[in-house]
Parts: structure tokens; sequence; C-alpha cells
């Protein structure tokens, strides 16, 4: 087999490989002779059937294989004696000429081909610990747990029948019938329904227009669905509603108790306030963690230039820009919309995808050379929370896909590794605890640095995409996002 570099640019290469007409005849012939003694042919014993017989039946089939294992063994055995790692599969050029094609499995032929790759850079060793940057921390006061567990208790709190007019706070419980233009529409009714007033579950209107009912009232409320509603046939329509009230109950007054504790699940009021505490320090501190991740990614990124393998960030572009796509078709906006043209956001998430590649390629080689490893326990635990978040009949299907597909795996242990690098970094770098308010901890540092470079708004496409996540915002965004009511009925939200 002759091998010839015929490009080596930057990262890229491209490696000729002849394998002569007389090696693939001599690992046919060697196919021949092992399906030799193992061939049932009718009107030959076992073992006795000519080669040339054997050629004749299957000659291109077994050279189709010749050429296939070739294929599969010479990329890693060239790389590895090039002593190159591939960024990605190296791209296989052949022949497409179906004669040549023909020729070559009937061993009348040389079998060329090239591979085409880039390889992955060299990254230089930095000098991490003179990297530094403040940790914001905000430390919990005793008045935000108190306010929290009261907000905890309030939904274990119990309700009275009352007489007379409802008032914000009351549950009232009742019966409705939603129509669009006098047509009752589909999950637009139910019965019995419940709904504490100013507790904003139904769409905006709805609830401001049963203060002041009373038992046994029957009304008709109109309200307008929003444009953004997720059901798209009444997205933006005015509805109205058929209203039977069947009761209404005041609040009976909120006690915090070790009784309250127990409705809760829990033992006492003393570890209702340390379950609650426990919670609020974790969504603060994800929160710390996000922006010290950001501003050590920042620092990473301007210590490290280097030229990135073009066709991962042409991957990674590809998979941001379908989200920012994806997202905007979802909102029903454009790129005008969001005050930039298509041009301009697909440079600009260009120069993410290449920021993203190369901090990849960073995080990847201080990880290997610190040794920082997923455990199979940690993957198993990942991969199972997962797994719990699809129903329980496809819990078992979403298993086997991922125990069966390595690369769905991968991107399993892909995060896994990249917090356990950063883990890494924040105990070698210089970290400064600075504790500031929940404002400041709070406050939206990527809408501030984006306004000092003339921010994009075609960012708020991306507001869920993986481009937010790589900025250090996305769980962060997340947790501060409202939950909305599961939609069992049409007119909640």
């Amino acid at each position: 087999m002759q091998v010839t570099e015929t490009l080596n640019t930057g990262l890229k290469r491209q490696i000729k490989v002849i394998v002569p007409a007389s090696d693939l005849e001599a690992k046919l012939t060697e196919r021949l002779f092992a399906a030799k003694d193992k061939a049932r042919i009718n009107g030959f014993r076992p073992g006795k059937v000519p080669i040339q017989h054997l050629r004749k039946m299957y000659g291109k089939s077994f050279m189709a294989e010749v050429v296939n294992e070739i294929l599969n063994n010479s990329t890693r055995s060239i790389l590895e004696e090039r002593g190159e790692k591939a960024a990605m599969q190296p791209e296989v050029i052949m022949t497409e000429d179906e004669a040549e094609a023909d020729k070559i499995l009937a061993g009348g032929a040389d079998f060329e081909f090239s591979l085409e790759y880039e390889i992955l850079p060299e990254i230089e060793q930095k000098d991490l610990s003179s990297i530094k940057i403040s940790r914001l921390v905000y430390d919990v006061p005793e008045e935000e747990v108190t306010e929290h567990v009261e907000q905890v208790a309030n939904s274990a709190r119990t309700f009275e029948e009352k007489k007379g007019k409802a008032e914000s706070g009351d549950k009232v419980t009742f019966d409705y019938l939603g129509k669009i233009d006098g047509v009752a529409f589909e999950g637009g009714a139910a019965e019995d329904s419940d709904l504490v007033l100013g507790s904003n579950q139904f769409i905006p209107g709805f609830e401001d227009q049963l203060i002041g009912v009373k038992a046994g009232e029957e009304k008709v409320i109109t309200v307008n669905f929003p444009e953004q509603y997720p059901a798209a046939h009444l997205a933006g329509k005015e509805a109205t509603f058929d209203i039977k009230v069947k009761a209404v109950a005041k609040p009976a007054a909120l006690e915090i108790n070790d009784e309250v504790a127990k409705q809760l699940g829990l033992e006492s009021v003393e570890k209702l306030r340390e379950v609650v505490k426990g919670q609020i320090e974790s969504q603060y501190g994800a929160v710390t963690r996000q922006k010290a991740k950001r501003q050590l990614l920042d620092a990473l990124d301007e210590a490290y230039k280097f030229e990135a393998p073009s066709k991962l960030v042409e991957a990674e572009f590809n998979n941001i820009w379908a989200q920012v796509n994806n997202d905007l078709a979802q909102a029903g906006r454009t790129f005008a919309d969001e005050d930039t043209t298509e041009e301009e956001a697909r440079a600009e998430y260009q120069r993410l995808a290449e920021r993203r590649v190369r901090l990849g390629l960073v995080l990847a080689d201080i990880g290997e050379k610190a040794g920082v490893e997923v455990s199979d326990d940690e993957l198993q635990r990942s991969l199972f929370d997962q797994i719990r978040r699809v129903p329980a009949s496809q819990q078992q299907q979403v298993y086997e896909f991922y125990r069966s597909n390595p690369n769905a795996l991968a991107s399993i242990r892909a995060p896994l590794f990249e917090e356990k690098v950063v883990d890494h970094l924040l105990g070698v770098i210089t970290v400064d605890d600075q504790k500031v308010s929940k404002e400041e901890l709070l406050a939206d540092d990527e809408e501030n640095a984006e306004a000092a470079e003339e921010k994009k708004p075609a960012k708020k496409a991306a507001s869920k995409s993986k481009a937010a996540d790589e900025a250090g915002e996305g769980e962060a965004k997340k947790k501060a996002a409202p939950k909305k009511k599961a939609a069992k009925d049409e007119a909640s939200e």
C-alpha cells in the first residue's frame, strides 16, 4: 500500500492511497482458500470446490469485502502512523465510475482512494493559575426563608365556605362552558372546577370577572385568548364562558406550625424551614455557578486563540442555526422583528459556533491532561435522570436506545465531563467570592455585555437554545421562567 500526502495546509490534510492489484489479489486468494473448506455447493464434496469455481461465483463479492476492510482498517492505521487525531471521521473519496469499479473488483486494476480530514489542533498549555474571576455570592436572609415558607404553607391552607361575594384570595367552585362565535370548543368545559382568585391560573381577564360572584349565580364572561396561546385554534380569539358558581370559600387563617409541616410530608416546622432554605440556596447557587462559569469561559476564550476545525464549526453552527430558526418559527417572529437581518444573525452565530468549538477543545484538553473522568455510576445516574423525563410507557425504549447507541450515550457523558473540568478549573484559578444582593446576583449581565457591543436582538430568538446555555445563562433563565398550569382544559394557561 502506497501512502502519499497530497495536502498539508493548516489543519487540512489529504492522503492519497494506492493498493496494488497484486495486494488485492493476495487478500482475495486468502478469502477464497478460507471459504473453500466451508463452502457447500451442489456437485462438489465439502472442501473440494475448485478455487477458480469459487472465484467465478463469489470473486466480486469477496473482493468488495476486501475493499471495505481496507477502507476501514487503513483510515485508522494511517492516522496512527502519522500521529494525528482527526477532528471528524475522514471523508473517503474514490472512483464513481462503474466500469472502473468493476475492473477493481475483478482484480484488474489498482485500488486508489483519498482521505480528506482536518486534524485536531495542538493546544499550548497555559498557566491557568493566572486566571482570576469574581464569584458572586448571595447569603439568603432569614426573612426570605420565612417568606418562602409562608408561600409553601399557603398551598396547604384550608378554605371555609362563606356567604356573600367572592373576593381576591377566595376559592370559587364553578362549572363553565367555553364558546367561540357561539359554538362550544373542545377542552373548553369543566364541572366543579376550583380556582383561587388572584392565582393567575387562567387566561388574563378570566379571574377578574369572577370577583363579586356568589354561590348559585350564573353569568357569562368574555375574554380574549393571548396571541401566543399554545393552542393555535384559540390563539388571539375572543371567547365567552357560561359560568355557574357552585360555592365560594374564604381562606382559613395561615398558620405555620408542625401540623402544617406534617401535611407537607415533613416532621416539623424546623425541618420545613431547613428544606425550603436548602432549595432557595440551591437555586441561587446555580445562578452563582453559571455566572462563575461564564467568566471562566470568557477568560479561556481570551487565553486560547487557535484555528478551530472548520467541519466541527460548521456542524456546531448548523445545530445552533436550526434551533434559532425553530425558536423564531414557534414564536411567529422573523429576524426583522428582532431588529436584525438574517446575514447579521448568521455572522453572529458563526462567531458563537467558533467559540463553542474552540472552548470545547480547550476543556477536553485540560480535562484529559488533568485526568478528569466520568465514572460509570455518574453516567448511569445521569442516564436515569434523562429517562425519568419521558412517559413511563416509553422509558424502556429510551433506555435501549441509549444503551445501543454510543453517540447518544456520548451526548450524556459530554456535559458531565465538562462540568467536572469546570470544577477542576475552579480549584486551580483564583476565585474571589464577592457578597452581593439578590438583585445584583440576578442582574442579566449578558444583556449588559450585549449593549456594550451594539447588542443584536436576534439573540432573543436563541434564549432557549444551546447558544444561551453556552453563555452561562440557560439554566438561570429556565429557573426564572414561570411554570404554566398543565393544559387539562383550554381555559387555563
